[in-house]
Parts: C-alpha cells; sequence; structure tokens
C-alpha cells in the first residue's frame, strides 16, 4: 500500500479518522487525499494532516488509485453518477446499506467494490468493521482495503454480502447497546444512593474495563460471566434478574430489529 494514492470523498469524522489512523500507521500524507463541498472541513484536513483536497470530487479521482466514499447514504447515488471512473481504481464505501451491486451500477460497472460496516469507536481508533469483496477485488486490493479500515480498529471479511447487515445490527449498531446499559447502570446506581458523576464514572470505567479484561483474556464472555458470579452473591442475584426478566432474549429480539431495518434500508437506499 506505501505507493497507492488513496482519496477520501467527504471529509467527515469518519473520513477525519481513517486519515489519521493511516498516517499514524505510515502511510505517507503525499499519498492521501480528500474532497468535499465545504471549505472550512478542507482547510481543517490540511491543517491537521498536511494532505492535499479539493473542492471537485473528479479531480480526487482522477489522481487516486483507491477513492474512499465517505458520505451519507442518501446522496451516494448522487455523487457516484457523476463520476468518470477508471476501470483499475478501487473502490471502497463506508456509506451504510448501500448493495455494491447498486454502487456498481452508478460507477458504470465491471468496478472493484468493497463494501465495509465501520463502527463510531472508529473515531478513536478501537472500531471494528465488516467489509465484502465483490468479485472485481483482486487479493492485493483486499489487503488494500483491510489496511485502510485496519488503521481505526479491528477488521472482518464476510463471505456473504447479506451478512453484513447482520453486521450492522451486532457491531455497526452496537455501540448504543453498550451505552444505554451504562446509561441504566447510571440510573440505577443513583436510584440506590451514589451522586450522579460517581454513579457515570462507575458505570464507564466498569464497562470499559469488562471490554478490556473480555479482550486480553483467553475466556469467552460467558465463561468470564460466570467467573465473576459467586454462588449466593450479589451478582448470581442481579443476574437470575436479567434471566428472569428475558434479557437475553430481547436482545435476540432487538437486533433481529436492527437487521430487519438494514434489509430495508438497502433496498430503499439502492434503488
Amino acid at each position: 500500500m506505501k505507493n497507492q494514492k488513496i482519496g477520501f470523498i467527504g471529509a467527515g469524522n469518519m473520513a477525519r479518522s481513517l486519515i489519521g489512523g493511516l498516517i499514524s500507521s505510515g502511510v505517507k500524507n503525499e499519498n492521501l487525499f480528500a474532497a468535499d463541498p465545504g471549505e472550512d472541513r478542507r482547510k481543517a484536513l490540511t491543517e491537521d494532516f498536511s494532505i492535499q483536497t479539493f473542492a471537485e470530487n473528479q479531480k480526487l479521482v482522477d489522481k487516486c488509485d483507491v477513492i474512499v466514499f465517505a458520505v451519507k447514504p442518501q446522496v451516494l447515488k448522487t455523487v457516484a453518477t457523476a463520476l468518470k471512473t477508471k476501470e483499475s481504481a478501487l473502490y471502497i464505501t463506508i456509506a451504510a446499506g448501500i448493495p455494491s451491486k447498486s454502487l456498481n451500477s452508478w460507477l458504470g460497472s465491471k468496478k472493484a467494490i468493497v463494501r465495509s460496516m465501520p463502527n463510531t469507536p472508529s473515531l478513536v481508533l478501537s472500531g471494528a468493521s465488516g467489509l465484502f469483496a465483490n468479485a472485481k477485488v483482486s487479493d492485493e486490493q483486499k489487503e488494500i482495503a483491510e489496511s485502510i479500515l485496519r488503521a481505526v480498529g479491528l477488521t472482518v471479511w464476510v463471505a456473504d454480502e447479506a451478512q453484513l447487515d447482520a453486521v450492522t445490527a451486532l457491531s455497526g449498531s452496537g455501540p448504543a447497546y453498550f451505552f444505554l446499559v451504562m446509561e441504566a447502570m447510571e440510573k440505577a446506581g443513583e436510584e440506590l444512593g451514589l451522586p450522579p458523576e460517581t454513579a457515570r464514572l462507575l458505570a464507564i470505567q466498569t464497562g470499559f474495563g469488562s471490554t478490556k479484561l473480555a479482550l486480553e483474556m483467553d475466556d469467552s464472555p460467558e465463561e468470564l460471566r460466570k467467573k465473576v458470579t459467586s454462588p449466593g452473591g450479589t451478582t448470581e442475584q442481579a443476574i437470575k434478574t436479567f434471566e428472569e426478566q428475558g434479557l437475553v432474549e430481547t436482545f435476540s429480539k432487538a437486533m433481529k430489529a436492527a437487521r430487519d431495518r438494514a434489509e430495508e434500508l438497502a433496498k430503499e437506499l439502492g434503488n
């Protein structure tokens, strides 16, 4: 990936995170470019990362080997159909819900496309991204795409594009589930008599520590849960209450609802 020219169409938070992550991983800033109609955004990228920016998307496409669409799904069709594309380029989209078949059609067909589903922790270089490559993507291009998304966190490939809807339900929407749990713990802590700031700090740090433990230990989350649940203890009583209230079943229903909505959006946005 050393000599690849990588361009980002869109200069929002996710593009900024990817650019920053790539530079931190050793990619030279002269190989990174961005296009955005907003002058302030372009100026900020130039000042923060010393990269070249463009007001016109076509100028970026003409210059780059890899084009990353970092725009909202609702405008991707307009952006893509306006471009004169190159057959040799790799096109990566981080716009949720747009099937690769639709993007391929908008770009003029027969394009190497990687569709990705990153999540918001990518903004702090701790993301989780699902990736799917169409049949035109070479092994080298897959490595390039993986390196770009890995600059902001963990990456996993799926063989079936439909599985990206499950990725959306799990890791794409997942941060909100954890925030909801933190929110609920914070509120419950207050109801038990803790000061609001104390309850919030303990809830957030407990979430961080538990995640770090799960990442660094070989045990599964189930095994870790069992290890901290002493028979007859306080944790066991809390877990019993969660189970009696159907917490696991609720998560299953919620994620299926998220998956179903992702499928609906793909049909709506892909037309």
